[in-house]
C-alpha cells in the first residue's frame, strides 16, 4: 500500500519512474552470496547462527564519517553482545526467533541485516562501483559507513564515488517526524499547491541544508510559479499567433541572446557546484526578468529576428527546468483560462465544505493553448487518488478535466463529455453548460 503511495506521488510532481524499484525479500541470495564471500576473505565471522561483519578488518572504516574506529567506539550507542569481537561489529545475518519472518541459509534460518541489503541490491543493478549514493545525514553512520565496508571487502573495489546526503525537513522549527505526528504528505501538499510551486519550495534549499516549512512557504512559491506560468503562457501565445520563422537565425547581438549565454552558464555552474539548486533557480528568474523585457519590446513587432530569440528562450527555459526534476512539467500546457473568477463548491463526496474561488475557464475554450488526453487522464487520476484518500483533489485537477470536457463538446463527442460531467458530479462538482458553447461550474450550497 505504501509503495503505490509513493507512486502516485512520484507520478502527480511528474517524476520518472525508476528503470528497478527492487525489493529486499527478493534478493536474499544476493545477500547470502556477498555474505559467503566476507566470511571466506575473513572479515566476517558466525556465532550460533548469527554472522557479524569485523569492523577492525576494514582499515578505512570511519572515513565517510570522518572518524576514527576509537572516536566510533567511544561515541557508539549499541546493545551489549558479548559474542562480538568489537561492539562496532554489525550483523549481515540474525538468526531467526519465534514468529519472525525467515529464510534458509547456510547458517540456518533468520533474516538479512540491515546494511547487506542495500549493498546487494546496490550491485545488481548499478554495478560493484557506481556514481552517486544518496540519502538522509542520519545515515552517514552508520548505515552508508557500513555498506561501504561490506562492499569494498568483498569486492576489493570502489563502492559509491559520490555520497549526496540531504538535510531534514523541519515545521515550525521542530523536525519532521513520524514520532511527533507531524508528518506532511505530498498529497495533501497538492491539494493546496501545484506540483510546480512544490518543487520550487524544495529546491530553495540546497539539499544538504535542512527545510524550514511553514504555511507561508506554499503562498510565497504559489507566486513565484505564476512569474514562471505567465512567462510560459504568453511564449505559446506568441509561438501560435506569430510562430517563429525557422529559416531566420536569432540575431547574436540581441541583449535577449547574451542573456541566454548567461543563465545557460551561470546555470551550469551552480549544478557543476555540488547540485547548488538555489543558484540555478537565481538563474531561471534572471532569465524570466529578461523574457519579460523582451516580450514587451516585441509586443506588436513582425521581426522574426526577436521573436525567434523569444522561442529559444522559452526551450531554453523549459530544458534547463527539466534537470530540476522536470520543473515546468505541464505549466502552460493547458487551456488558457479567463480572469473570469466563479465560485465553486466540492460537496460531502471528497470532504470540503468551504466554498474555494478559483478562476476557471468561461466562456467557451480558447485555440492557442490546448490540453491533452494524457492531461486529461493524469488529472483524473489525481482526483481519483485524492477523493479515496479522503483527501481533497487539487483545484489545477479539477479545471483540467472540466476544460478537457469542454473540448470534447467543442469537436461534438457528446458521450465522452456526458460521460465527464457525470463522474464529476458523482464528486460534487456540477458542471451547467450555458448557451452559444460556454459552461459553468455551479455553485452548490450544503
Amino acid at each position: 500500500e505504501q509503495i503505490e503511495v509513493y507512486r502516485q506521488d512520484m507520478g502527480a510532481l511528474g517524476l520518472r519512474t525508476p528503470p528497478h524499484e527492487p525489493r529486499a525479500t527478493q534478493h536474499i541470495q544476493e545477500m547470502i552470496t556477498i555474505i559467503q564471500v566476507l566470511i571466506e576473505r575473513g572479515v566476517a565471522y558466525c556465532v550460533d547462527g548469527d554472522v557479524y561483519f569485523e569492523v577492525r578488518r576494514c582499515p578505512n572504516y570511519g572515513r565517510l564519517s570522518h572518524r576514527s574506529l576509537e572516536e566510533l567506539r567511544a561515541g557508539a550507542r549499541v546493545e551489549v553482545d558479548h559474542r562480538k569481537r568489537d561492539p562496532l561489529d554489525f550483523a549481515l545475518w540474525k538468526s531467526s526467533k519465534p514468529g519472525e519472518p525467515s529464510w534458509d541459509s547456510p547458517w540456518g534460518p533468520g533474516r538479512p541485516g540491515w546494511h547487506i541489503e542495500c549493498s546487494a541490491m546496490s550491485m545488481k543493478y548499478l554495478g560493484e562501483t557506481f556514481d552517486i549514493h544518496g540519502g538522509g545525514a542520519d545515515l552517514i553512520f552508520p548505515h552508508h559507513e557500513n555498506e561501504i565496508a561490506q562492499s569494498e571487502c568483498a569486492t576489493g573495489k570502489p563502492f559509491g564515488r559520490y555520497w549526496v546526503h540531504n538535510g531534514f525537513v523541519n515545521i515550525h522549527a521542530e523536525k519532521m517526524s513520524k514520532s511527533l505526528g507531524n508528518v506532511l504528505m505530498i498529497h495533501e501538499l497538492l491539494s493546496q499547491v501545484r506540483p510546480c510551486a512544490l518543487k520550487l519550495f524544495l529546491l530553495g534549499t540546497h539539499y544538504r541544508a535542512p527545510i524550514d516549512f511553514s504555511p507561508e512557504v506554499l503562498v510565497r512559491e504559489s507566486a513565484a510559479e505564476d512569474r514562471f506560468r505567465h512567462v510560459l503562457v504568453e511564449l505559446q501565445r506568441i509561438k501560435a499567433t506569430r510562430p517563429a520563422q525557422a529559416d531566420v537565425r536569432c540575431d547574436d547581438s540581441l541583449p535577449l541572446m547574451r542573456q541566454i549565454r548567461e543563465a545557460e552558464k551561470e546555470f551550469t555552474e551552480a549544478m557543476d557546484d555540488d547540485f547548488n539548486s538555489p543558484r540555478a533557480l537565481a538563474a531561471l528568474f534572471d532569465l524570466i526578468r529578461d523574457i519579460n523585457l523582451a516580450l514587451k519590446e516585441a509586443e506588436g513587432s513582425t521581426d522574426a529576428g526577436p521573436l525567434n530569440a523569444l522561442a529559444l528562450a522559452g526551450e531554453t527555459l523549459r530544458r534547463l527546468g527539466s534537470v530540476l526534476g522536470g520543473l515546468f512539467e505541464g505549466v502552460a500546457d493547458e487551456v488558457a483560462f479567463s480572469s473570469r473568477t466563479l465560485e465553486i463548491i466540492i460537496g460531502d463526496r471528497v470532504g470540503v465544505s468551504d466554498r474555494i474561488a478559483v478562476e476557471v475557464a468561461y466562456g467557451g475554450i480558447t485555440a492557442d493553448v490546448r490540453i491533452t488526453e494524457q492531461d486529461f487522464v493524469a488529472a483524473q487520476e489525481l482526483v481519483r487518488t485524492a477523493v479515496a484518500s479522503g483527501h481533497s483533489p487539487p483545484m489545477d485537477a479539477i479545471k483540467t478535466v472540466v476544460a478537457y470536457r469542454a473540448l470534447c463538446r467543442e469537436k461534438k463527442d457528446w458521450a465522452a463529455a456526458d460521460a465527464i460531467r457525470a463522474w464529476l458530479a458523482d464528486l460534487g462538482v456540477v458542471v451547467e453548460d450555458t448557451s452559444g458553447g460556454s459552461w459553468r461550474v455551479k455553485a452548490t450550497g450544503r
